[in-house]
């Protein structure tokens, strides 16, 4: 597997060579080309209210020397990071994950959580295998299926129902440049990628919900509230 580098409150995962990216992430959103994606553990006291986050979150990555890579915010604890790689046939997938469900939500639904820790789930996957960027937005597609399933089978409860994510994922898949534009679940590619999601956000929901337990107790939903 490649690389995962954790000296907190920094996780990177090296992709072994430049591949190309596609996130929503604060840092390089959409398409980009990196070696490198990475996580940046914070506190309530590293945001404060008026902060510029953009601004903050970019002098930090230049002091790590890291303004090129895919970036995640994160108030998860990044030492609890979990891994898993799945092979198909010559397709293989590597996924690293830090899942925390504090800010938990149910899609469709909203929680008031304003004052609170907001540990959210940052998924990133590198694939052994050559995708055009039609493929890759199948490839993400397929990885938030996974990561909603993985957090469906948790079992953990909201006030609106069974949690499906949180209100701040985030998820980075890369893989090299190439041809195929078909990444779903008949294909290969979308049962390694699948699979290797699945695994590592299962894995660390489930000690996210050893360490806190399976209802994630909040104010009404903002619904409620209006």
């Amino acid at each position: 597997m490649s690389a995962v580098h954790l000296a907190r409150p920094w996780l990177t995962f090296d992709l072994g060579q430049k591949m190309q990216v596609l996130s929503w992430a604060i840092n390089r959103p959409g398409f980009a080309m990196a070696n490198r994606i990475v996580w940046r553990e914070v506190r309530n006291a590293d945001l404060p209210q008026d902060l510029d986050v953009h601004g903050w979150f970019a002098r930090e990555l230049q002091s790590k020397g890291e303004t090129e890579s895919v970036a995640f915010l994160t108030s998860r604890d990044v030492s609890r990071f979990t891994q898993s790689k799945a092979r198909v046939g010559a397709i293989t997938a590597q996924c690293v994950a830090t899942v925390g469900l504090s800010n938990a939500e149910r899609v469709g639904h909203r929680i008031d959580r304003r004052g609170q820790d907001w540990g959210t789930i940052n998924i990133a996957i590198r694939l052994a295998y050559g995708l055009s960027q039609t493929g890759l937005i199948e490839a993400l597609s397929i990885a938030a299926q996974a990561r909603t399933a993985a957090v469906i089978a948790s079992g953990l409860q909201l006030p609106s129902g069974m949690a499906t994510g949180t209100g701040t994922d985030c998820i980075a898949v890369a893989a090299p440049m190439g041809a195929e534009d078909y990444a779903g679940l008949h294909t290969e590619v979308g049962e390694a990628l699948g699979a290797a999601v699945y695994a590592a956000t299962s894995d660390g929901a489930e000690t996210w919900i050893m360490e806190n337990g399976n209802f994630a107790g909040a104010p009404a939903p903002v619904s409620d509230q209006l």
